[in-house]
Parts: structure tokens; C-alpha cells; sequence
């Protein structure tokens, strides 16, 4: 609409529908206002847009269990996936400092807790707009952050960028949430003789299964409701340049088939037609998931994964690379603070060994995400541990204070079993398996930093199973 034009696109998601018509009204003239009630509703809304929003400001709590923030940790997590330059907001009732932390560390910008005025929250989210403007326009500081360190890691991670660059095979590129996955894409491209071809990337998580296979080949007028005109897809848009499929593992398995295909013999077909073309790019992908255990599931072929990884990449997790966390703090404040014409902040010893011995779950992503608060809050200023503290979800970053576990053969567990109700006068068959399964679940759930479909998967339930189990521990 012609009166929206310009104007940036806000994500609001609530299930509260008072609060998302009073932001939409209160935020309406500066911003273009998407609202949702859920996180599949707001990740469906996603896929149906040319371009995804560049800011969100998302609740806790969501439905199915609105009381938990299990759904909305997992939708930062989505968001992110979906679009990994969209700067996303907390804005919720769930507004303990744990909440807080956990959220950052998945990668929210900053955490807001309600009520908060619309003005200040208007100014919040101006600002989270300035920096990530000053990131895109940054040039390559992305890629420069991705790089920095001197860590044997970090070495060994530029010898094979350096070593893989030029190479015409398919390159798979692995490594955990936020650990600079695209950014080492774009460094081996940018590293190629194709440094002046086209650099495509598509996020397979961010798009609908429908719609994979015409964004890949394209399609032909007629070939569906909808195809209006003939359309080129990815690969023939990205020419003799570089193609990078970011979270391959999400490729719908049907679809796996005819990308082996491409990359066998460079052949495909634009959906609806019978033409073969064929193309000359060269594939990168990238995952967070492990892909053997996904091929030992059934849910991704072997022989694409053994294609694809014709060269693997591991990008280090942000734990692993000891000094570089140094490095990265001061790499990443001094770009931050130039950007805003300010002085940088500094940090005292106490804060210095507490960012050092950090692990840091969400790896650079978190790391950069707290820097810019810290720039903004402390500007010139020097930190101490204890003003720094508050900006690490350490509870999520530490082990599992409590191991769980059960005798591997029947005779030990009844031995077992026997001596502890020879023990205990008062024991309670119902208490103790309760206990254990609710001990279970909040490790699954700190071990996949509070997403729900990956606990589910460790404790080898349903999701839906998942819930209905935390729901009736919730209630006792």
C-alpha cells in the first residue's frame, strides 16, 4: 500500500489481541505492523512474504502453553533461522532475569518487560533498526567477525576457507546456531574466481515445502494457481556464480531427489515444463543438524549427503575458541561504537575472566548481541564482573547440575531398587517417577536451550506429548 512504502516491517506476535491492536495503533505510523497470535501462525505469515521483516517484537508466552516461554524461546530461535539479520524484541510478562538471559542468549536483541510505554518502546526498536542498518552497510564485518581470532580453531577454519575457496565441488558447511555458518559461505565465495558472479542464498527453513521447488528450478506460466508469467529459479539465477542452501536439512526429502540430480549433472526443469536446462553454479550448504543421524532416521538421503560433502566445514562453537572471545569483544565494540560516535566501553579483570570463562550457547550471535547493549548502556565506561553478570544466561551455558540415568541390565536396576526401599520408610512409587520424569524433561529442555521439538526428540516422545506431559507437571 502506497502509505506504508518506506516504511520498515515490525513482527508483532502476542496472543493477546489488546496488545497487539493498541502496539499496531500506537506503532502504525512509523513502522508497517504485521501481527500474529502464534508462533506456526507467525512462521506461516513469514513464508508468504517477498522479504522478511526487519524487526519482531515477540511474547513469551504463547499457546499452547501461554504460562511457559518454551514457545516463544522457540520462536526467536525461528525467527533467526528464517532471517538471521532480523532484530528481534522481547516484550513480555515472563520478565524474570533468567527469562531474560536465556532470550538473549538465543539472539534477541534486548528483552522489554511489560507494560512498556510506546514511546520507549518505539525508541527501543528505532534503535535496534540503526544497528542493524549499521551492520548491513558495515560492509564486510560479518565475515571480518566470523574470521577474527587466533585460536587453532579459528586457524584451522581459515586453511580449509582458503584451501576449499576455488574448488568447483559442493562444500557442506556445519556448525551450531549462530555460529557464523552464511558468514563462512559468503567468505568462500568472495575467497573464488566467482568473487564477480552472483552470490544466491536460500534459507530452506523459511520457506514453505510447497514452494521449494519453484524457488530452486522456477516454473512456467500455468504450471500452478498463481503462476502468472514464466520465472527463473535460484539456480538459474545464480549462473556461474555460487548457490548456498542454508539449513539443507530442512529440504523436504521428496525434493532431495531432484537436487542430487543437479548436482550429478548440473540438469533440472523448471516446474511445469518438459525443457531440460542446466546449471554451472557451485553448491555451498550449510546445517545445524547432523545429517548422519537424520539419514539413520530416514528424513535425508545418503547419497546427497555424501555429494554435497564432497568438502565439510566445521565452524567452531564460540566455547572452543578460548582467547578469540577477547578478540571478538573488542573487534565487535569498536566497530559498534564508531558506528554510534561514541567511545567504546572497556572491562576490568573480574570482567574479563567472567567473559573468558563464558560459553557463550549462542555462540557470536549472542556475543555480538551483547556487546551492543553494552555499548549502548556503557558508553566510555568500564565494566566490572558484576555489571557484566547480568548480560550472561550462565545457567544455560553451565552443565546439568544433576546426571540422570539407569542401570544398563535389569538385575542391577532391581538390586538397586531393593536397597533404596529397604532405606526408605516412606517411599511413593508416583512421587519418584514423577520426579525422574520431571527431571528429564528439564534437561532435555536446558540441553536444547528450551526447544521444545529437540527435547522431544532426546527423550524420544511426541511434541504433542512433550506438552501434554510439562502441562500436568506444571499443575502439581
Amino acid at each position: 500500500m502506497p502509505e506504508t512504502a518506506g516504511k520498515p516491517t515490525l513482527l508483532i506476535v502476542d496472543d493477546d489481541p489488546l496488545i497487539t491492536d493498541t502496539l499496531a495503533y500506537a506503532l502504525g505510523k512509523d513502522f508497517e505492523v504485521l501481527a500474529s497470535d502464534s508462533r506456526g501462525h507467525a512462521i506461516s505469515l513469514l513464508r508468504q512474504l517477498d522479504a522478511p521483516p526487519e524487526l519482531a517484537l515477540v511474547d513469551l508466552g504463547l499457546p499452547p502453553l501461554p504460562h511457559r516461554p518454551d514457545e516463544g524461546f522457540q520462536l526467536v530461535a525461528d525467527l533467526l533461522a528464517h532471517s538471521p539479520s532480523i532484530k528481534i524484541l522481547v516484550l513480555s510478562g515472563q520478565n524474570d532475569a533468567a527469562n531474560a538471559r536465556h532470550a538473549r542468549a538465543l539472539g534477541a536483541a534486548e528483552f522489554v518487560a511489560k507494560p512498556c510505554d510506546p514511546e520507549s518502546l518505539k525508541r527501543i526498536l528505532l534503535h535496534a533498526l540503526q544497528v542493524r542498518e549499521a551492520e548491513l552497510s558495515g560492509g564486510q564485518i560479518s565475515d571480518a567477525g566470523a574470521m577474527v581470532g587466533r585460536s587453532p580453531a579459528m586457524q584451522k577454519l581459515r586453511s580449509q576457507v582458503s584451501q576449499y575457496a576455488d574448488a568447483p565441488f559442493p562444500c557442506l558447511i556445519e556448525g551450531e546456531s549462530g555460529s557464523g555458518k552464511e558468514m563462512v559461505a559468503s567468505a568462500l565465495h568472495r575467497m573464488s574466481s566467482r568473487r564477480d558472479k552472483p552470490f544466491l542464498a536460500l534459507n530452506c527453513a523459511a520457506i514453505a515445502p510447497t514452494l521449494v521447488e519453484p524457488t530452486l528450478f522456477g516454473y512456467v506460466k500455468g504450471a500452478f494457481t498463481g503462476a502468472l508469467t514464466n520465472k527463473s529459479g535460484y539456480f538459474e539465477d545464480a549462473a556461474d556464480g555460487t548457490l548456498f542452501l542454508d539449513e539443507i536439512g530442512e529440504l523436504p526429502l521428496e525434493l532431495q531427489a531432484k537436487l542430487l540430480r543437479v548436482l550429478e549433472n548440473g540438469e533440472y526443469q523448471r516446474v511445469g515444463e518438459t525443457q531440460r536446462r542446466f546449471s554451472r553454479a557451485r553448491v555451498i550448504a550449510a546445517t545445524n543438524r547432523d545429517l548422519r543421524q537424520e539419514i539413520k532416521k530416514g528424513n535425508f538421503r545418503a547419497d546427497l549427503y555424501h555429494r554435497l560433502s564432497v568438502f565439510t566445514i566445521n565452524v567452531p562453537p564460540l566455547r572452543d575458541m578460548e582467547d578469540d572471545k577477547l578478540l571478538l569483544l573488542e573487534h565487535f565494540s569498536r566497530f559498534y561504537a564508531e558506528q554510534a560516535g561514541i567511545a567504546p566501553f572497556t572491562v576490568d579483570e573480574s570482567a574479563m575472566k567472567l567473559w573468558r570463562d563464558y560459553h557463550f550457547p549462542g555462540n557470536v550471535r549472542e556475543l555480538r548481541n551483547i556487546v551492543i547493549r553494552l555499548t549502548t548502556k556503557y558508553a566510555g565506561q568500564r565494566l566490572s564482573g558484576e555489571e557484566l553478570e547480568p548480560e550472561l544466561d550462565v545457567a544455560a551455558a553451565a552443565p546439568p547440575a544433576q546426571e540422570f540415568g539407569l542401570p544398563s541390565d535389569p538385575e542391577t536396576l532391581v538390586d538397586q531398587a531393593q536397597r533404596h526401599l529397604q532405606r526408605e520408610r516412606s517411599f511413593n512409587l508416583d512421587s519418584m517417577l514423577k520426579a525422574w520424569e520431571q527431571g528429564y524433561i528439564e534437561a532435555a529442555m536446558k540441553l536444547t536451550r528450551g526447544n521444545v521439538s529437540q527435547a522431544a526428540k532426546l527423550l524420544g516422545i511426541n511434541r504433542t506429548t512433550l506438552y501434554s506431559r510439562m502441562e500436568s507437571l506444571q499443575k502439581q
